[in-house]
């Protein structure tokens, strides 16, 4: 495979996507070639299709000169899986943005993968739905890019991450045919789940271009409060108590000492802790103060410190201020960061945050967490300035350890993120080489050329 691009591959795209779809300058190809990893490649051309068929048309085409393609959303995430490093053609699917059905009476939205996560919210808010998943760029990034990546955010502790959220897809896979999967229906025991296989794959196995999404009724009620701890080993004692008795939270959020420490500095008004728990429950207007006290209790025990409650709705928005505040302000404490998304089991997150604190004492350098906590899903910071040399390498050389650490708790390398091309060397330590071996079966199925996102996901054979 190579960056050049075969004047007749050029020719056909251009008369079938027109000027406005077929973009083969410096400018649109460099605002193409990076996302929020931080790292970029130069494609040699952008494709903008309008709807499936031009997408199975670019594939076909693409395979026939074993051109490169990578999919792209909005370009916000962050493990650098929509960089086009093999060069090759970027198809970007910001004309394919519709809406193409709200079915409350099925709980449903069929939708094209350009729709933005917010727009979807806000054209599903007269229907008192809302679709789940809510990762931090929500307002940005589309649902094929959440597709791509199985998002998450604050609410999967509750309504789960976005696999769980989708009914059906229909995608083009690498030999440029479309496949249908799912549907508008709950319950289905036919045939083998591709929908779910093709969620989080990152584009790596097809190209989706319609997704029917599982949709939630809008709770009437939510509150929330924020419990702060003596140390991590407390709060997490208390994720154990939240999550084991039967009210289940909206969301449960953690945040370290670091964090916390962070916050204090950039002003935020939280007492000095070791660690900090933000939980929400939702509901109707009758059986909100129930869950409420139900977590309320859940949260109290040894090493508590404090603990607010916030039943109304500006008080509770001050309460998700200072976790909405976190990312912006780790620029302060150093222009360079590592953001890696582990997963550890539950009652393994003290381990997980003992583990950090002293990797950070070892590396001499800040290392701040803070995340989905119900989920045992945590954000580890590594923050370090690029300039310095020494503290580059030693950012980079406490990457590994860490995932070591995850693995050796029993956890999982990414839980919202994905692994692009960031986390893909330490696929071999997730994953013994017989299930990485059926990865690679699956990937050459749907796309046997290897032509869909190459080198992403897996490591080499």
């Amino acid at each position: 495979m190579t960056n050049a691009l075969p004047d007749a591959l050029d020719a056909e795209l251009s008369a079938l996507l027109g000027a406005e779809g077929w973009r083969t300058d410096e400018a649109a190809r460099r605002a193409h070639g990076e996302d929020d990893s931080r790292q970029w490649a130069m494609p040699a051309a952008v494709a903008t299709p309008r709807d499936r068929d031009q997408v199975a048309a670019i594939v076909r085409a693409c395979r026939s000169h074993r051109v490169p393609i990578v999919a792209r959303g909005a370009g916000t995430g962050t493990a650098a899986a929509a960089v086009p490093f093999a060069g090759g053609v970027v198809v970007s699917f910001a004309r394919m943005d519709r809406i193409l059905e709200i079915r409350p009476g099925d709980r449903c939205a069929v939708v094209e993968p350009g729709v933005l996560n917010g727009d979807l919210q806000q054209a599903l808010q007269p229907h008192g739905l809302f679709w789940p998943p809510d990762p931090s760029s929500a307002e940005r990034c589309t649902i094929g890019g959440n597709l791509a990546c199985n998002a998450g955010g604050p609410r999967a502790v509750k309504y789960g991450a976005t696999r769980d959220n989708v009914l059906g897809l229909v995608a083009v896979t690498g030999t440029g045919e479309t496949i249908r999967c799912g549907g508008p229906w709950t319950k289905d025991a036919t045939g083998y789940d591709l929908t779910h296989l093709v969620v989080g794959s990152e584009g790596t196995l097809a190209l989706v271009v319609e997704a029917t999404l599982r949709l939630a009724p809008r709770p009437a009620a939510q509150a929330g409060l924020r419990a702060f701890y003596r140390d991590a080993a407390s709060a997490a004692a208390a994720v154990s108590r939240l999550m084991r008795q039967p009210q289940v939270p909206a969301m449960l959020e953690f945040m370290d000492r670091a964090a916390i420490a962070l916050l204090r500095h950039q002003g935020t008004e939280v007492p000095e802790a070791g660690a900090m728990l933000l939980v929400e429950a939702d509901g109707d207007h009758d059986t909100l103060p129930y869950a409420l006290q139900a977590l309320a209790e859940a949260a109290e025990g040894d090493g508590l410190l404090e603990l607010d409650v916030a039943a109304d709705g500006a008080a509770r928005d001050r309460l998700w201020a200072a976790r909405k505040a976190l990312s912006p302000a780790l620029r302060t404490i150093a222009p360079g960061k590592i953001n890696e998304d582990v997963v550890v089991p539950v009652s393994r997150i003290p381990d997980l945050v003992a583990g950090v604190e002293a990797l950070a004492a070892e590396a001499a350098l800040p290392i701040v967490v803070f995340g989905h906590a119900g989920n045992g899903n945590l954000h580890v910071n590594i923050m370090y300035h690029p300039d310095d040399p020494a503290e580059a390498a030693r950012a980079q050389a406490a990457l590994p350890r860490l995932f070591a650490l995850v693995i050796a708790l029993g956890g999982t390398l990414s839980g919202e993120h994905g692994i692009g091309v960031a986390k893909r060397e330490y696929m071999v330590q997730a994953f013994d080489p017989a299930t990485l071996a059926a990865m690679r079966a699956v990937k050459a199925a749907l796309d046997p050329d290897g032509i869909l996102n190459p080198g992403k996901v897996l490591p080499p054979a």
